[in-house]
């Protein structure tokens, strides 16, 4: 996982003190090694909506930072537990548990503030620029314990023997430092984005309320995030300076936060738990209904699915996503008719809804309606080449037309994007070997083939090194 994590000492000085040893670019190519491990985990949720959300959040935030031109991806993660953690190079994971647990988007958005202040402020850079007198298997260990802290932290005591747990203590006495930072800058963002400035308070303060007795089953976030009165203070304080502003949840958040429990444990427990009147403190009727839909979706009860969905769509019309829950009800029935007019309406009044176009693409291979499936993906894929969960979809397309070339060359280029060289290399040897590609798919095919070959030959010289 940190392949690419060794400092390189000889790096000039850009002006920050830890771009000396981890520079910006170094960090985000740390960050996309450590992603590849993290979305072939089975928690890494392939969430559209969820992702769309947070990111579409991240970016009202990042918008109040000081720093604006920091990458921030977040990620969700599908997990009960309270957390939230930043890893290198502007990676943000969410828990599922988190969206759940937040009683309004303001306390949502103030955790997110201080992880994007983790990123912008570089905390994890200057982890390692204060360990750099360490060796460099003490350093890479460290680092190993603190971002298997951040994630899990029940995983941070494996990831260390007893001598190198005193370099640990250091690092995340440090790390409080880093919390004082993070509260203040990511409040500042909490106040620029217009949500409410109590909502970082108040969601620490309940936190630490609810689990003032339990020590050790401390929810992960405190134990990654640990608070102390000084900073729970510091935040109150602020809170009341800038005084109380009251701000309307967006419709997506209640409706995500209702997704998430709905995807919870067994799916008949999930149903018991949105049949109550408040299944989740102060969700509004129609988002409990919708997300009752989904879990009834989940236990196979489609009569009882259509009866929820539908008292959804009455009270709150036109929301793409309750529209995208009816089109996954739809696409299940009989009617292909019906499903496709929906689609078609659907996203025409929805274009931004990335869950309606992969989830009509989808249902349409199902359907086996290639000839109408490949031009709309192919389309998609030059119109949003930040997509790559549609690069599957597009290579499935090509499988079902026959063209097996072009299937194997597009899952190496989603391969390739998820830094899996390795995997990406051998679907363009397979693809290579297809026998019914033309001059120019061969020819671009060879290109990347070779040019994935000599930075994959590079990456293996670099680990040599170490």
């Amino acid at each position: 996982m940190l392949a690419m994590a060794s400092p390189a000492i000889e790096l000039p000085d850009l002006g920050d003190p830890s771009a000396g040893v981890l520079s910006p670019v170094m960090e985000r190519k740390l960050g996309e090694q450590i992603m590849t491990d993290v979305r072939n985990d089975p928690g890494y949720l392939r969430d559209v909506e969820m992702v769309q959300y947070l990111n579409d959040l991240a970016d009202r935030l990042l918008a109040g930072s000081p720093d604006k031109s920091t990458p921030i991806s977040v990620f969700a993660v599908r997990d009960r537990s309270i957390n939230a953690f930043a890893l290198p190079g502007g990676f943000i994971g969410v828990h599922t548990g988190l969206m759940r647990s937040a009683h309004n988007e303001s306390e949502l958005a103030g955790v997110m503030g201080h992880e994007i202040s983790h990123v912008t402020q570089r905390h994890i850079a200057r982890f390692f620029e204060k360990q750099q007198s360490n060796s460099v298997p003490m350093l890479l260990t460290l680092a190993v314990a603190l971002l298997a802290a951040r994630s899990s932290p029940d995983l941070a005591a494996a990831a260390m023997t007893v001598p190198q747990a005193m370099a640990m203590q250091s690092a995340l006495n440090f790390s409080r430092d880093n919390e004082r930072e993070a509260d203040r800058l990511g409040y500042q963002m909490l106040v620029n984005g217009g949500f409410d400035p109590a909502g970082m308070a108040g969601f620490f303060a309940r936190l630490q309320d609810a689990t003032r007795f339990l020590e050790n089953n401390a929810p992960a976030y405190l134990r990654t995030h640990p608070l102390t009165q000084e900073r729970m203070a510091d935040m109150q304080n602020r809170s009341q300076q800038t005084g109380y502003k009251q701000v309307a949840d967006s419709v997506d958040f209640q409706l995500l936060r209702a997704k998430a429990r709905a995807a919870e444990g067994d799916a008949r427990d999930a149903v018991a738990a949105l049949r109550q009147p408040d299944g989740l403190r102060g969700m509004p009727e129609p988002a409990r209904q919708y997300g009752l839909g989904l879990a009834w979706m989940r236990a196979g009860d489609m009569q009882q699915a259509r009866v929820a969905l539908e008292a959804a769509r009455r009270e709150w019309p036109g929301q793409a996503i309750v529209e995208s829950a009816w089109g996954r009800w739809l696409g299940q029935q009989r009617d292909r008719a019906a499903a496709e007019a929906f689609y078609e309406a659907a996203i025409r009044r929805h274009p931004r809804s990335r869950q309606l176009v992969h989830d009509h693409l989808r249902w349409a291979l199902d359907q086996g309606l290639v000839a109408k499936a490949l031009p709309l993906l192919q389309q998609q894929t030059r119109d949003y080449p930040g997509d790559n969960d549609l690069l599957p979809l597009l290579a499935r397309a090509y499988a079902d037309a026959g063209r097996r070339l072009m299937s194997h060359a597009t899952l190496a280029e989603y391969h390739a994007r998820r830094n899996e060289l390795p995997r990406a290399i051998e679907q363009l040897r397979i693809a290579l070997l297809a026998g019914d590609g033309n001059f120019y798919e061969l020819s671009v095919a060879e290109a990347r083939k070779r040019e994935l070959e000599a930075l994959e030959r590079e990456r293996k010289a670099e680990r040599d090194k170490r």
